[in-house]
């Protein structure tokens, strides 16, 4: 631990060398919480301001951050993983403590060059007996201790109430855990989304606004002890305007028009009471099994475009998004200006154009784009307007394709969509 607690010192030290705001003991909330935006844009991951001053020691906090906060902080640190982040530096140990008497009858001797040279058998019976009964009375401790503190979670398992939404779900679990402990269920991979409960209670509801293939986590002191999956699915198309804490449902006459789904510019400024649509999302999507399509092998092709004027929407942001078993691909669209603020995932590995060239992804939405993404031999490529404009490998694929979705930063339209698997099953829908 004490040397995972020195990579993560590195590791603080590197990104505040990245955002150059000064000694990092002078920040507040507002730096924390640019700070927390900022590894969300990169990573797609969404730490909370309370971990971040945890990070940072403006909290006190006995346990040590979760997996997914420790890749996060790595990807935003330029780093593929926390695991590839430790690869890349090695840590200096100098020998800052001398050793200490091992028994009351004798302390070992000094440590200097003949000492650490002499071979083990030249200390006595009494030292080597004094140094294991010492090493097996520690061994004991600690595993009495361990035993006697640790966490057991023998149940974690979900229930929907509906098959609409919203969707209220019941987990039920068993968790044997110690007062101090801080225990929470959160819905997704988003730790935004979490919800403190007690190891008295054995069940929790949460309400799901959004459709979706969700892994949902029982997390004791910022550890993963158990996931469960929450798949809420949708009756066909679902079009939702992202708004925290509760979105805005269109029903089917909002988003079905002669030729193409979609929302309109005018409808989007009733419904938010603005027509500045900078950060604001519109989301189409048809989450559900799609029986006969191959996760390793298919083509997803869909005509789009983003309508909202350059007034409403600078950089009029647009993903297509394939969902998967607990990954996704995003392909992203937007103003040949703003490439650099647009990031692709393929599956676990996100590709930002703060350090990748993706100028190719930006486009003019004056006209419909046609984008199509090939995935095939562990391989995506991705073209626009029938010119390969990206490709690359796919480490994990998405084990089973269970939706599909369109996102609109503003106004925007989509004419159709496809998804086959050459040889088998076609799913297509042209809006009409």
């Amino acid at each position: 631990m004490k040397e995972e607690k020195e990579y993560l010192h590195l590791c603080r030290q590197q990104i505040e060398q990245l955002v150059n705001w000064g000694d990092s003991d002078s920040w507040g909330s507002e730096e924390y919480e640019e700070l927390r935006a900022k590894i969300f844009e990169k990573t797609q991951v969404q730490l909370s301001i309370s971990t971040l001053k945890r990070i940072w020691g403006k909290v006190r906090y006995q346990s040590f951050p979760a997996m997914v906060t420790l890749n996060a902080l790595a990807r935003y640190a330029d780093y593929k993983s926390w695991r590839d982040f430790k690869l890349h530096h090695v840590l200096n140990h100098p020998i800052s403590e001398a050793l200490v008497t091992a028994s009351n009858e004798a302390p070992l001797p000094a440590l200097n060059k003949e000492s650490v040279l002499r071979p083990l058998f030249s200390y006595s019976y009494k030292n080597l007996l004094g140094i294991a009964g010492l090493l097996i009375f520690c061994t004991v401790l600690f595993w009495g201790l361990s035993n006697k503190n640790s966490t057991r979670v023998s149940t974690f398992a979900s229930r929907k109430l509906t098959d609409d939404l919203p969707n209220s779900v019941v987990f039920n679990f068993h968790i044997s855990a110690s007062d101090k402990d801080s225990i929470y269920i959160q819905q997704s991979w988003d730790p935004a989304r979490r919800e403190k409960i007690s190891s008295n209670d054995s069940v929790h509801t949460s309400i799901y606004y959004h459709p979706g293939y969700f892994l949902a986590k029982l997390i004791v002191n910022d550890s993963i002890q158990k996931e469960t999956a929450v798949f809420i699915k949708t009756k066909g198309w679902k079009g939702i305007i992202d708004k925290n804490p509760v979105p805005v449902y269109l029903s089917d006459k909002e988003i079905r028009h002669p030729g193409y789904m979609g929302v309109t510019g005018t409808l989007l400024a009733q419904k938010t009471g603005t027509v500045v649509f900078n950060n604001t999302w519109v989301k189409f999507s048809n989450v559900k099994e799609y029986e006969g399509i191959d996760a390793r092998n298919f083509t997803l092709s869909a005509r789009l475009r983003n309508t909202s004027a350059l007034e409403q929407a600078v950089c009029r942001r647009t993903n297509i998004v394939i969902l998967g078993k607990g990954k996704a691909i995003i392909i992203p669209l937007a103003n040949i200006g703003c490439t650099a603020d647009i990031g692709l995932l393929a599956g676990e590995k996100w590709i930002t154009g703060k350090t990748t060239d993706m100028s190719a992804f930006g486009c003019d939405f004056g006209s419909f784009q046609d984008l199509r993404c090939e995935v095939k031999h562990k391989k995506i490529t991705i073209y626009l307007n029938d010119k390969q404009i990206f490709s690359t490998s796919q480490e994990q694929d998405l084990k089973e394709i269970v939706g599909l979705r369109v996102e609109f930063e503003g106004a925007g339209e989509v004419k159709n969509i496809e998804l086959e698997t050459p040889g088998a099953k076609r799913y297509q829908e042209q809006f009409k």
